[in-house]
């Protein structure tokens, strides 16, 4: 898929027989729920779109974050889960035999993912672990970290469920796995093989559980979520609900560019316009244009801050917008940053 954004006639889940979607950001923060999600999530379902909450965190059983999920108005099971733990087993299994031993840094689900594809778990560098697989908990400690840095200087596998940097509560941005990660491989120098997004082995393993045709991803990171679905050959839609926003678009490298763009994940319900270029320069989505001037970023917002429309008529601007400057970045021209501003679409 070239990097532009696509044109979709039909309300997305007509189109798209799953959708792969993000937890953290996408669904809910921290343990609150996010506007349009439940009501998004139901409307594609009785239009006969499927649902996989596909999460980079390893730290939770899927039937616990099913659980939650339920709670928030959106039933879900443990077989609507796909986790970056059980992406961590499964790249474990391209490697080692069932029965060899695996030094488990993480939380309850990391360690039911490994023990279910028939590996001995063990908790210390000195039970001789071929392969260490580190996954976020919050209870994770120093202790933790430093059977992990031990048993990787003595040459076992380091093996990270993802290397999100970050992690959105309610409260805010926490440190995510990456991040521990990180001290680890400061201690030993080595880098760690990911199992999570943006690899998109936790996209096919999805996709192949439920047989998909025509897959769909969801999420709010471009360098996570959207970067797995180039990565996959996966279209990805982009909701502005979390950690990227309307700005990142705009800057986007091609391998982290969505296909579609939209507020939250009532997205789905609608159609999709791709914006055009017209004669005088100026792509046009909806009533919004944008074009690139010597260098800089003009926009036509088209619509008041107090039109019905105006959460739609911000998305076909920041939709224009890309356009605009993606295709003067793919001609080989400058765009200044700092002629980008942020376009907040939920701000009435």
């Amino acid at each position: 898929m070239s990097g532009t954004l696509l044109a979709c006639e039909v309300p997305l889940a007509e189109r798209y027989d799953v959708a792969l979607v993000d937890l953290d950001g996408v669904t809910y923060r921290g343990h609150e729920p996010i506007d349009g999600a439940a009501t998004g999530i139901a409307g594609a379902r009785a239009l006969g779109m499927r649902m996989v909450f596909v999460t980079n965190n390893a730290s939770r059983e899927p039937e616990s974050v099913a659980g939650q999920l339920t709670g928030l108005g959106i039933p879900a099971d443990g077989s609507d889960v796909m986790t970056a733990a059980q992406a961590a087993a499964s790249l474990l299994s391209r490697r080692l035999s069932r029965g060899q031993k695996v030094l488990v840094v993480g939380g309850a689900g990391l360690v039911t993912a490994v023990r279910a594809a028939g590996f001995e778990i063990v908790t210390s560098a000195d039970d001789g672990p071929v392969a260490v697989v580190q996954g976020f908990a919050p209870e994770l400690g120093w202790v933790n970290l430093a059977e992990a840095a031990y048993a990787v200087e003595r040459g076992a596998w380091f093996v990270a469920s993802n290397l999100d940097l970050s992690l959105p509560t309610a409260r805010g941005f926490a440190p995510g796995n990456g991040a521990l990660v990180g001290a680890v491989q400061a201690a030993t120098g080595i880098a760690p093989d990911s199992a999570g997004k943006p690899s998109p082995t936790m996209y096919q393993l999805a996709v192949d559980r439920v047989g998909a045709r025509s897959p769909l991803v969801v999420g709010d990171r471009l360098d996570t979520d959207l970067a797995g679905a180039r990565a996959g050959d996966f279209p990805g839609l982009h909701v502005l609900t979390g950690v990227s926003r309307a700005r990142d678009d705009i800057l986007a490298v091609p391998a982290q560019r969505p296909h579609f763009i939209g507020a939250d994940l009532t997205s789905l319900l609608v159609a999709h316009e791709a914006p055009e270029r017209r004669g005088d320069g100026w792509w046009r989505c909806g009533a919004a244009a944008a074009r690139v001037v010597d260098g800089g970023l003009q926009l036509h917002p088209g619509a008041s801050a107090g039109d019905d429309r105006a959460v739609e008529s911000r998305v076909d601007l920041v939709r224009a917008a890309c356009s605009a400057v993606w295709a003067a970045v793919d001609a080989g021209n400058v765009v200044d940053p700092e002629s980008v501003p942020e376009i907040d679409v939920h701000n009435d």
